[in-house]
């Protein structure tokens, strides 16, 4: 499903990296998050390509995907 994504408990403590670097997924997700551009991060790590930063992007919306479990009415509430 991620042929972009490697996970190797040799490579930082196991963490989901970039394949092929030490590149963790959490960090590129962060960077994004607080504000750092494709193309910035494209520019910073010329080593990784733009379809590298989007399976960053779904690996992380996997992980936040949430099964939706009904919640049962408290009596009085």
């Amino acid at each position: 499903m991620f042929d972009r994504i490697s996970i190797d408990p040799n490579v930082c403590h196991g963490q989901a990296c970039i394949k092929g670097t030490r590149l963790p997924v959490h960090q590129i997700v962060s960077m994004l998050a607080n504000g750092d551009t494709l193309e910035g991060l494209l520019r910073a790590f010329p080593h990784i390509e733009r379809a590298d930063i989007n399976a960053c992007l779904e690996y992380a919306a996997t992980l936040a995907e949430e099964q939706v479990t009904p919640i049962e009415k408290v009596a009085g509430g």
